[in-house]
């Protein structure tokens, strides 16, 4: 029987952004998850970076499933064409079934929602409910004060320096390149 292709949990703007290197770099990155035969665990809808990934990842041959809740699908432009679409009836019921799915975590540019995603993923690490990757793409240096963010966290006594561990702040698409190869071997 052959190994089931390992998937990767994209968390991202419904927005494009203000700068279009973020929508260059999605279009790269759903580029690049097809070519490694990594299927995408995205939200489904077809709007910002989240639907650059998919269009990028569609057009190169690859394996996609999209998880949306109802009151998102007129709004995020919900995709019917992915290879698997789930419909759920909340925010929370979406991200756990995301999480479910996928064998890594991947952040790129985004807002609220993209840090709640990131930061639930990264509790649940850090109170070890998972072993998961967590990697965030560090575009631009768009989350630089993320890490700054978590730097000021440890350094109050509100986590232990381990929790910058549990998560890869890539600089680029090279970096990200050469771990998705490492994950997809």
């Amino acid at each position: 029987m052959p190994k089931a292709a390992r998937s990767i949990c994209v968390f991202c703007g419904a927005r494009p952004g203000a700068d279009a290197a973020f929508m260059a770099e999605a279009h790269a990155v759903g580029t690049m998850l097809a070519q490694k035969g990594l299927r995408l665990v995205y939200g489904a809808g077809d709007v910002g970076i989240m639907g650059e990934v998919a269009r990028a990842a569609l057009a190169a041959g690859g394996d996609t499933m999209g998880v949306i809740p109802t009151h998102l699908m007129q709004a995020e432009r919900g995709r019917r064409d992915l290879g698997a679409l789930v419909i759920t009836e909340t925010m929370h019921e979406r991200k756990k079934v995301m999480f479910a799915n996928s064998d890594a975590i991947l952040v790129l540019p985004g807002g609220a929602g993209s840090l709640d995603e990131f930061f639930e993923v990264l509790t649940w690490r850090q109170l070890g409910l998972h072993a998961k990757p967590i990697y965030i793409l560090n575009s631009g240096g768009y989350w630089g004060p993320l890490a700054a963010l978590i730097d000021h966290v440890i350094a109050h006594g509100f986590a232990e320096p381990s929790l910058r561990g549990f998560y890869t702040l890539l600089p680029d698409l090279g970096a990200l390149d050469a771990r998705l190869t490492e994950f997809a071997a």
